[in-house]
């Protein structure tokens, strides 16, 4: 008789990767905390995300679905609404951040 059939036969051997060495991990760890200390200067603070906030929910600046904070605000100064000078400061200072950049309901499908 031949060998017995067993379920694992049905399957592909995958073998495992070796482990990076330290040498990696160092020069990863270390572009990572780079990465990190540049993100937390360029985040904003929790009172500058309430003054966006409130800038979103002005609805005498026109509607914010589908542009980005700093489109809004220029058409709102295009359209002699006068917006927050302080809101157009944020927004080119804080320029990468997602959460400055979008309004409160960029993920939302309106």
């Amino acid at each position: 008789m031949g060998r017995k059939w067993l379920i694992t036969d049905s399957f592909q051997v995958v073998k495992k990767r070796k482990r990076d060495s330290k040498e990696t991990k160092k020069a990863q760890s270390l572009l990572h905390d780079t990465v990190t200390v540049q993100a937390v200067q360029d985040a904003a603070h929790p009172d500058q995300l309430e003054t966006l906030k409130q800038f979103d929910l002005s609805w005498q600046y026109g509607p914010c679905t589908g542009i980005t904070r700093l489109q809004r605000w220029e058409r709102a100064q295009l359209l002699g609404l006068n917006p927050p000078a302080m809101v157009r400061e944020l927004l080119e200072k804080h320029n990468k951040d997602p959460l400055v950049t979008y309004s409160l309901w960029h993920g939302y499908c309106l």
